[in-house]
């Protein structure tokens, strides 16, 4: 099948006034496994263009809060949102929580990270699974008993590495492809279930 760049998803994510059709990845991931929720404070980690955060910003309402952050600026606004252009291994998180008035532990730790493509199979794959196991390393630490994760990896022959590693620590592990990952794509995301205690 031909790639299309603005297939029906990129369509429907203008139409809805997403900033990425990415948001619909998101969306299904939620109705299978209901993570978000009202009320919630939210870590988004590869933040940009800001599509996730504008999905969880009307789920949480106005009592929730989101913290995002990205390599890129994240340029849309919202109203119980705050992010951050930084490079997750150059940064002392905690730092930034205090200076940003968030206090851990966060309820749900979302990473739609990816790393710039090479080209180079294996080089893109090696570099998505320490995307992904960054992510982990964050929610292992900021995210509370019972909170869920969710981050996106390059199929490789490591999947099940990055999968034992997460059901470490959550009860539960889910690999979903959403519909909306276009053909050509080799991402999958890594829903990790009630954080253990």
């Amino acid at each position: 099948m031909r790639y299309n760049p603005k297939d029906k998803y990129f369509k429907k994510a203008k139409e809805e006034g997403f900033a990425a059709r990415s948001v619909f990845k998101l969306e299904e991931i939620d109705h299978k496994f209901k993570i978000v929720r009202l009320g919630q404070t939210v870590l988004d980690l590869g933040a940009s263009p800001g599509s996730w955060s504008q999905y969880c910003s009307k789920k949480i309402g106005e009592k929730g809060r989101i913290l995002g952050v990205d390599l890129t600026l994240v340029k849309v606004k919202l109203p119980n949102a705050t992010f951050i252009q930084a490079d997750l291994r150059d940064i002392k998180l905690a730092e930034i929580f205090h200076e940003h008035g968030f206090v851990p532990p966060f309820d749900l730790v979302l990473s739609d990270m990816a790393p710039n493509t090479t080209g180079i199979k294996l080089t893109d794959q090696m570099r998505s699974l320490e995307l992904c196991e960054i992510a982990l390393n964050v929610a292992r630490q900021f995210l509370k008993p019972g909170g869920d994760f969710v981050c996106k990896l390059f199929h490789s022959d490591d999947f099940g590495k990055i999968r034992d590693e997460i059901k470490k620590t959550f009860s539960r592990v889910e690999a979903i492809r959403p519909d909306s990952t276009r053909r050509i794509s080799k991402e999958i995301f890594l829903v990790g279930i009630k954080k253990k205690v």
